[in-house]
């Protein structure tokens, strides 16, 4: 899928590095070294997909990040150092789809890049229903099926599980979760999201010890993959 991509860096020798492995992956680019430009070329030209690093002049990628999420939809990869795991979780509760951590090889942002590109064709939306591999939901009558096999779940679990089948791929945190699930802030009760995917696992994989579906990402959150196209090197389950 060749796309339009919004790249906001403020090192240009980086920015233009990852812009040409982006253009010879296909891909339309435009590139940017501030936070307000990269506000108003996101909102002039509408991209698809916007790499944000979050330490720019101006204005930083959070608030990029947050003032876009009130306005689009659009796709946005968060670019932070390694040490920032304050600024990964921050960046996942503002709505950012995926990060990556500097230092980065340009290969391994573009792999991301294929990948949230790969996930918007991937989800399927037929009506009301939601597939994520076998794993179907209908959202009104709130039934799962997995083949032929039927899950009963609690509307908490229902509500975590339909947030995760929206958006294949994409890291929630357990804050956002649990106030999809129960209008709960992340400071409150921030660990009873793990009992409701622990209890998921029990339903929808085979193995719960294992899983291949309902994925942890260590310090951050959970996902929900397709086990057939998930890639070997996935994130360790837990």
């Amino acid at each position: 899928m060749c796309a339009d991509i919004l790249v906001a860096e403020d090192n240009r020798r980086q920015a233009d590095l990852v812009g040409s492995y982006l253009r010879a992956e296909g891909h339309r680019l435009l590139v940017v070294h501030d936070g307000r430009e990269a506000l108003a070329e996101a909102r002039r030209t509408r991209p698809d997909l916007i790499i944000l690093d979050v330490m720019m002049p101006g204005l930083d990628g959070l608030n990029v990040c947050r003032i876009l999420r009130k306005e689009s939809s659009v796709l946005v990869l968060m670019l932070t150092a390694r040490s920032g795991e304050d600024d990964l979780l921050l960046g996942l509760d503002l709505g950012a789809d995926d990060y990556v951590t500097k230092p980065y090889s340009p290969r391994e942002l573009v792999a991301r890049v294929r990948t949230l590109l790969r996930r918007v064709d991937r989800v399927r939306v037929d009506d009301d229903l939601l597939h994520v591999g076998d794993l179907t939901m209908d959202v009104p009558r709130r039934s799962v099926t997995i083949g032929e096999r039927e899950i009963s779940c609690t509307p908490a679990e229902f509500a975590i599980l339909a947030m995760l089948a929206g958006q294949p791929d994409r890291i929630f945190t357990r804050g956002q979760l649990l106030a999809h699930a129960q209008g709960l802030d992340r400071d409150s009760t921030n660990r009873a999201v793990d009992t409701h995917v622990l209890n998921l696992r029990r339903k929808i994989e085979n193995n719960p010890r294992h899983p291949v579906r309902l994925l942890s990402v260590y310090g951050l959150g959970y996902k929900l993959t397709d086990p057939a196209v998930a890639p070997k090197d996935a994130d360790a389950p837990s």
